[in-house]
């Protein structure tokens, strides 16, 4: 199974016609067939099924597009880092960012490189926790910017000078919206939103759970999410209030929510982990370097 193979057959699934696939890959629509046939014939699956002149991924062609897209990225990311193995600082840094000020930090770190090293170019990856992890373990992403509480077991780490603060939004008008503060008593009986990521039972030290103390275990949680821009809607429906972190839902003059802090206080430290046998290109070794100077 070669790389160039896997290329056609993403192609074919974006362009769900093996004729359009064709003449974007300036190949014939035989060779391309070809090409598709041999493949399912190694897999020993069926990849494609045909409805209405289009043609749609099975299972195992879903399954496939996923490992293919994986696999091309990595080689991708390969052949970068050898064309500058023998040069200057130069190519591609890839880092995974979850919501939070800690980006600052990456920023200046970034725009420091950028002043002395201008061929080094930086890619940023969106997610929660779970993605950036994923990534990390597949060698995608050779950093991740990680908000607590996170397992950081299988990762190196440095803790950032930075962190969030955690409270609850509400609409205003909301009779908690009207408190300066709220305590875990104000939340014990309340339908609450949070975090996928704060409820996982395998982190050592979850601060967000010691916070609630023996309240934790009865919460109404009424959802979970992973981006807390869609959390901010449910608030807006009074599914419940959002516990969460300050700056990621807008609560702007313009906005009907607002967001009010927890007391006692609790905060969300950042850290910039990567896999303990992660190698790295020049680009970012030079990055760690920084990243490590500006925590010190």
């Amino acid at each position: 199974m070669e790389i160039k193979t896997l290329q056609y057959f993403v192609r074919i699934a974006k362009e769900e016609s093996i004729t359009r696939a064709a003449n974007a890959l300036h190949i014939t629509q035989p060779t391309l067939s070809r090409q598709i046939k041999d493949l399912e014939t190694e897999l020993d699956v069926k990849l494609f099924k045909r409805s209405n002149h289009k043609i749609h991924l099975t299972d195992e062609g879903i399954l496939l597009k996923n490992r293919a897209e994986e696999l091309i990225e990595m080689s991708q990311k390969i052949q970068e880092e050898f064309k500058v193995i023998d040069k200057n600082i130069e190519g591609n840094v890839y880092i995974g960012c979850g919501e939070t000020k800690g980006m600052e930090v990456i920023a200046n770190i970034f725009k420091e490189i950028q002043i002395h090293h201008p061929k080094v170019h930086f890619h940023i990856y969106s997610g929660n926790a779970e993605d950036i992890a994923s990534r990390l373990d597949k060698g995608l992403l050779d950093f991740g910017l990680l908000i607590q509480p996170v397992n950081l077991n299988k990762y190196k780490a440095l803790d950032l000078p930075t962190f969030d603060h955690w409270g609850v939004i509400a609409k205003k008008g909301d009779p908690l919206s009207e408190k300066n503060y709220v305590t875990k008593t104000d939340l014990s009986k309340e339908a609450l939103i949070c975090s996928r990521q704060v409820l996982e039972t395998d982190i050592e030290e979850n601060e967000f759970a010691e916070w609630f103390g023996h309240l934790y275990k009865d919460l109404n949680i009424v959802s979970t999410f992973n981006l807390a821009y869609n959390a901010g809607w449910m608030v807006k429906a009074d599914m419940g209030y959002v516990v969460t972190l300050d700056s990621i839902v807008n609560t702007s003059v313009e906005s009907n929510l607002k967001f009010i802090p927890l007391e006692p206080k609790l905060i969300a430290k950042h850290n910039l982990v990567w896999r303990k046998d992660h190698t790295f290109s020049k680009a970012a070794q030079t990055f760690l370097e920084k990243a490590i100077e500006a925590c010190r």
